[in-house]
């Protein structure tokens, strides 16, 4: 994923009011159910910061995330990186009410460029794994 890019942005409605989708894409335990349950604590503060391991085909992803924005049941942005492999990135979660539900859209926004040669950092692995966590796996977690 390059800077020069348009971010990649993934969406989806749920039949659940925003609050309890703020719950569930905020609150650690929750979190673990759905997103990455290595995930050892999670606090929606600005400054908050939480690190954790995901190996993938013999390589080492180091998840860093630094809380940036929040606005309680509207936004919450994560400064997103891995100090293994250049690059870096924030990531929105916004939260849109949307008549009897509410609307959750995703957008990651590349700020330093990451390799080409990891395919983890390939625009269509981000959007299949967006589309994994915020289209699969938390409309399960939430039905």
């Amino acid at each position: 994923m390059k800077k020069n890019e348009p971010p990649v942005i993934v969406e989806q409605h749920f039949n659940t009011s925003p609050e309890r989708l703020w719950r569930a894409i905020t609150n650690p335990a929750e979190m673990r159910q759905w997103f990455f349950e290595q995930m050892p604590d999670f606090q929606a503060e600005v400054g908050f910061y939480t690190e954790f391991v995901i190996k993938n085909e013999g390589r080492t992803f180091t998840h860093c995330w630094t809380i940036r924005e929040v606005i309680p049941e509207k936004l919450i942005v994560y400064r997103w990186n891995y100090p293994e492999y250049p690059g870096d990135s924030n990531v929105h979660f916004a939260i849109e009410s949307q008549g009897d539900g509410a609307l959750l859209r995703v957008s990651t926004e590349v700020l330093e460029d990451y390799p080409d040669d990891i395919p983890e950092f390939k625009r269509e692995s981000a959007v299949a794994g967006w589309k994994y966590f915020i289209q699969d796996r938390l409309p399960a977690y939430l039905d």
